[in-house]
């Protein structure tokens, strides 16, 4: 189901996903959406935390917010497949369980930031998974991207 990823979807996902204990951060840019970067994307991007225990909580969680998962999906889902894309859902989904540039979960999660109860990536850290993926589309917005988290960290200290 195309269409613009909203506040109100994050919101979704959250909920969900702590009513199920899921550990997750939005990252890429829904995550700088929702710290405050002004443009838009088309689906939101989760770093989910890979273990078998996670993945189990991650479908039972994207089964109350209604996706249709394959078999293929709970399996891929539940292994930690690097890079799981959902389409078949109430909004696009992309879960994230390496992303280029960060090393591990719990590390990303220390330097997370929390805006009205969503974890979310720091600013840093979704530069350095846009910065590694090398796609072009990464690369155009990294200018954009770190003018963002300047103006963000001064924000941070007023």
């Amino acid at each position: 189901m195309a269409g613009t990823f909203e506040y109100r979807q994050a919101r979704e996902i959250t909920g969900a996903f702590e009513r199920h204990h899921v550990k997750f951060l939005f990252i890429g840019k829904s995550g700088a959406i929702i710290l405050g970067y002004p443009d838009t994307t088309q689906d939101a991007d989760l770093f989910v935390e890979k273990t078998p225990e996670n993945g189990r909580a991650i479908v039972a969680a994207l089964v109350e917010l209604a996706f249709r998962l394959s078999d293929q999906d709970r399996r891929d889902v539940e292994a930690g497949k690097d890079f799981v894309q959902l389409r078949d859902g109430p909004f696009d989904l992309d879960l994230v369980f390496a992303p280029d540039g960060i090393e591990t979960f719990s590390e990303a999660a220390r330097r997370a930031v929390v805006v009205e109860g969503m974890p979310v990536c720091h600013p840093d850290d979704i530069i350095r998974s846009k910065e590694a993926t090398g796609r072009v589309k990464d690369r155009e917005s990294l200018p954009r991207l770190r003018a963002f988290r300047d103006w963000w960290a001064q924000r941070q200290k007023a």
